[in-house]
């Protein structure tokens, strides 16, 4: 955000951009000049079948996330991996922080398994309670998924819990899901990320996915990383044998080397975080949910003003926030926004405070 805000009006930014998409989650910096780079001078690669086994990928994979190349497991997108887990696991039973990303609950269904959702507190600011969460888990559960950061409040869990969450887990049996989709955007990620849980834990999948945070979901590229010896041998034998295509393994072997667009990333969502969550704070007519992640969960106090009525009044200035009325464990008085460049999010901002 910027010192002042006095220059920006609606119709100016409208000039520049039909609108703005802050219900995406996406990274406002758009798709690297490296993966546009490669795509144009990979094009004859399609000529050629990929190579099925994505060694350089993974390489470039593993040198960014700190996995083991072994343990990578390349695909098109997290929910490819979900249904592909559920149909390994087939779990009767699963469990689901609510609220919570999103992705998970209509496979399960599907699949005829039965939800139990732990229920976040309010008055708890939605954090988990661990000791409490872990006293839930026992043998009647068959699987257990957590988005971390969560998916709906952008709060992260620390790696320390969740090896507490994975060790009970694997003791009654349990496959323990972490979907890691925000993680690249968390300022200490490396002191969060489960990936290096996943040697001692084979009953723990890490999913992450290239959407967000290289703003690239037209390029169909995930990963999912674990060391479970009968997950990884029957993928080799009846997962898909080309899962991405050749221009999205190009892409992937030079993006995740891209230091400067991942440091650029990371500095604008430090500032921009900080920046909108102070402008919001003083208004005493909202709550906010402190973000670790690219976006921020408000609710709104005043009982005449619902979710829909903030949503319609930035719609009509191009601005498209996240009515969280259809999330599970919320209601009509969440919205949720991502933070974009700062002339946009002081628009935003200012936006939602002519109205709550």
């Amino acid at each position: 955000m910027g010192k002042s805000t006095s220059h920006l009006s609606g119709s100016n930014l409208l000039s520049q951009n039909e609108s703005v998409r802050f219900d995406l989650n996406m990274n406002p910096l758009g798709v690297p000049d490296s993966v546009k780079n490669v795509i144009l001078n990979s094009i004859e690669d399609l000529k050629r079948y990929p190579d099925g086994s994505y060694t350089r990928l993974k390489d470039s994979i593993a040198g960014y996330s700190g996995a083991d190349p072994d343990d990578i497991i390349v695909g098109s997108c997290s929910y490819e991996f979900i249904k592909l887990l559920i149909e390994f696991n087939s779990p009767k039973h699963a469990v689901l922080l609510s609220p919570g990303a999103q992705n998970y609950e209509k496979i399960l269904k599907m699949n005829g398994c039965d939800i139990t959702y732990y229920q976040l507190s309010e008055e708890e600011n939605y954090e988990l309670d661990i000791a409490d969460f872990i006293s839930t888990l026992n043998e009647s559960i068959d699987m257990a998924f957590i988005s971390n950061p969560n998916g709906t409040t952008s709060q992260v869990i620390d790696r320390e819990s969740l090896e507490f969450i994975a060790k009970i887990c694997a003791g009654n049996d349990i496959a323990l899901v972490v979907d890691e989709e925000y993680m690249d955007f968390v300022q200490d990620k490396d002191d969060c990320t489960a990936i290096p849980l996943v040697k001692e834990y084979d009953n723990l999948y890490v999913l992450r996915n290239t959407s967000k945070f290289f703003a690239v979901p037209g390029l169909r590229l995930a990963y999912a990383i674990t060391s479970n010896p009968v997950f990884k041998k029957t993928m080799s034998i009846t997962g898909f044998p080309y899962a991405i295509n050749a221009l999205a393994e190009a892409a992937g072997i030079d993006m995740f080397k891209d230091a400067s667009y991942i440091s650029k990333t990371q500095t604008l969502m430090k500032t921009e975080r900080n920046l909108v969550y102070s402008a919001l704070a003083s208004r005493k007519t909202i709550k906010l949910y402190k973000p670790d992640a690219n976006f921020i969960l408000v609710k709104l106090l005043k009982n005449d003003i619902t979710a829909q009525t903030v949503v319609e009044h930035c719609q009509s200035k191009g601005l498209y926030i996240r009515n969280c009325a259809d999330i599970t464990g919320l209601d009509n008085s969440y919205i949720r926004f991502c933070f974009m460049n700062p002339e946009q999010n002081d628009l935003v901002v200012n936006t939602i405070l002519e109205v709550v």
